[in-house]
């Protein structure tokens, strides 16, 4: 058997190399990283994200590569009410929330936002056992 220990990194296809890397470094506090050979990447904590421009994506990819296909969920320091906030005053709408979700090993507090390419952004902090969250 396989045992997987955690997440190194994970692929997002994108439209727009630049435009991403801004948006990820601006909003989310995210590195902005090359490597290889003209290869660019988003780091955060001990995880990446490496950003494949669509129409050009390295091999071997996902069997359809699109831009806007993703669903992820970011743990997030400080509470959601200052990241609210944050995206407030940079004009980036909240999709939805602050809602209850169960995350892998606890219940969640998130908002959702979108991506440059429309990847849905789940921001989650643990959920105080009053329910707030922060």
């Amino acid at each position: 058997m396989i045992e997987i220990v955690a997440l190194d990194h994970l692929v997002l296809t994108v439209a727009d190399i630049a435009r991403t890397r801004e948006f990820y470094q601006s909003v989310l506090g995210m590195a902005a990283v090359s490597f290889g050979d003209g290869r660019h990447a988003l780091r955060y904590g001990q995880q990446k994200i490496n950003l494949h421009q669509a129409g050009a994506s390295f091999a071997p990819h996902a069997q359809v590569p699109t831009p806007g296909s993703a669903d992820l969920c970011l743990l997030i320091s400080g509470s959601l009410a200052a990241a609210e906030a944050h995206l407030q005053a940079l004009g980036v709408p909240i999709v939805a929330g602050p809602v209850r979700r169960t995350g892998a090993t606890e219940t969640l507090r998130s908002i959702y936002i979108r991506d440059p390419d429309g990847n849905l952004l789940e921001l989650s902090v643990p959920a105080a056992p009053s329910g707030d969250g922060g």
